[in-house]
């Protein structure tokens, strides 16, 4: 079992203080790497994998569906040469600025290979958009429906089979990195699981120690402590104190020593009185006598003076530790206050991760909606393809293609959703924990508060003691000045024998106050019978 040995209160309260202070240090630590791996986690998915995701959905589609359906649209007349020109220019446009910013991001191995690949498939399906543009300067319509019919389809269907590669890469990945951040967080989780609960059975058992090491110091509870202290100053000094077996040290050992000194005391004080005023008629015969013995009780009564002045300062020394032990409780409770902060803190940080997740949610709700979108051309080009007869069923065909690439593309931003929104869960059952161990923390703040008030306790029921052995100490001084003068005029006692025994009754009314035992430690020797009978 753990011994504090002579360590003071004080330091055992800093002792629980500092472990307190430890267990919110590793909580807010451990919560603040693990809401910063998974910060990073979405980071990554987003600008890696769901922004280079939506730059080769829209390559995709400025190929497949502006180019595409441009020359069908110009050739049927629903759109005149000039027109569409600028709807080329527009889709070359749209494919250099996102083909050059997905480009500008570092790339993998696999998305390396498969740009290698669409390159010369690009240059070709270039060479074929610039061909579609001369016809348009030409306005040759014949030569445009030759060109939609035998070279387009052949020139930008290769490049489809590349971006759709590319799109499956995205998603692979981001099902990677999301499976990696899933089993971080389960560590983290764990860990923090682990760390609260044995921090919180680490304080709970550390503080029972302290407090368990206080109360053998006091011997009793601080309430039996104070109701003892204030039977003493009332005077009653035959109340009982239970101790503990070999228990000599304890301040409750410490009280019943005073008490039995002082019904010694008072007990002495008494017959002595009783018997300088018996014997006040005879104070003349036994003049010599009374002077030696007043003399002795002199010196008695300044080794009690003594003594209970070494008692007053004891008393005011522990009244002094009480009041610093209440000082570093407050302190404690105040510290544990700041680590329910700094929990609350890490709660809104998560719920700021929660509304990361929705938004990136929201991103995938925009590429679905552009799959439905795409979906609704390719039905339109089917159509514009059935009307063409035997010249659209190569569009036909492409039209069938675009429209599967739309509902991939949708039933992938469908998953991403998905992943997203456990994510989203497990984010949420983060902050629960979070909120948890903000709990635990409020309950350490309670045991703390009800430290400080049993320290408060102890610190009033010294302040009183202390008091106590001040008026006790004050009367035994005021005997012992009375005692010397009563030796400095023992010679006049003959003329003086009517004030003395009027001086022995006031002294037997203050020893009255006090109750004492029926068979006190020590009694005051009486006079003798000689001297009362001269």
């Amino acid at each position: 079992m753990l011994h504090f040995g002579p360590l003071k209160v004080a330091t055992r309260l800093a002792l629980l203080l500092a472990l307190l202070c430890l267990l919110a240090a590793g909580v807010g630590t451990a919560g603040l790497l693990g809401m910063a791996g998974s910060n990073a986690a979405l980071v990554s998915v987003y600008h890696d994998r769901v922004v280079p995701l939506k730059q080769i959905k829209i390559v995709a589609d400025a190929y497949a569906v502006n180019v595409v359906d441009t020359a069908h649209k110009v050739r049927d007349g629903a759109m005149t040469p000039r027109q569409g020109l600028d709807s080329i220019a527009s889709a070359r446009k749209d494919i250099d600025a996102h083909w050059s910013a997905y480009l500008s991001a570092p790339l993998i191995g696999e998305e390396r290979r498969l740009v290698a690949q669409f390159r010369p498939l690009q240059l070709a399906a270039d060479a074929a958009v610039a061909r579609l543009e001369g016809l348009l300067h030409a306005g040759d319509i014949p030569g445009l429906t030759a060109f939609a019919a035998r070279e387009m389809y052949p020139a930008l269907d290769p490049l489809q089979t590349v971006l759709s590669s590319l799109t499956q890469v995205q998603l692979d990945t981001a099902q990677a990195d999301y499976e990696a951040a899933e089993v971080a967080f389960a560590d983290t989780r764990l860990g923090i699981v682990v760390a609260v609960a044995a921090g919180v059975l680490a304080a709970l058992g550390f503080g029972y120690l302290v407090a368990r090491s206080i109360l053998r110091e006091l011997g009793a509870e601080p309430a039996t402590a104070a109701a003892l202290a204030r039977s003493v100053a009332q005077g009653d000094l035959t109340v009982a104190i239970a101790l503990a077996p070999g228990d000599d040290t304890s301040l409750m050992a410490q009280l019943r020593h005073m008490r039995d000194h002082l019904a010694t005391v008072v007990t002495a004080i008494h017959e002595g009185a009783e018997s300088v005023s018996a014997a006040a008629a005879q104070i003349a015969q036994g003049n010599g006598d009374l002077s030696a013995r007043t003399e002795g009780q002199a010196g008695a009564l300044q080794q009690t003076a003594a003594s209970m002045e070494q008692l007053s300062a004891t008393v005011r020394h522990n009244a002094d530790s009480a009041r610093q032990a209440d000082q570093l409780a407050q302190t404690a409770s105040a510290v544990a206050r700041e680590g329910g902060a700094v929990v609350s803190d890490v709660i809104q940080t998560m719920r700021g991760i929660n509304d990361s997740s929705r938004q990136i949610a929201d991103i995938i709700g925009v590429i679905d909606s552009i799959a439905f979108q795409t979906n609704i051309l390719a039905l339109n080009a089917a159509v514009e393809a059935a009307r063409a007869g035997n010249q659209g069923r190569g569009f036909a065909v492409v039209a069938g293609e675009v429209r599967n690439l739309a509902q991939r593309a949708a039933q992938a931003a469908g998953e991403i959703k998905g992943l997203i929104t456990a994510s989203v869960d497990r984010v949420n059952a983060g902050t629960a924990l979070v909120d948890r161990a903000g709990q635990t923390m409020g309950s350490v703040v309670s045991s703390i508060g009800g430290l400080t008030g049993l320290v408060g306790e102890i610190t009033a029921a010294s302040r009183e003691q202390s008091e106590g052995v001040d008026q006790i100490n004050g009367a035994v001084t005021q005997m012992d000045q009375t005692t010397q003068h009563n030796a400095a005029m023992v010679e006049e006692m003959a003329a003086a024998a009517a004030a003395l025994s009027s001086r022995a009754r006031e002294l037997l009314a203050s020893v009255a106050a006090f109750k004492l035992p029926q068979h006190p430690v020590l009694a005051a020797p009486r006079i003798p019978r000689r001297l009362v009978r001269g």
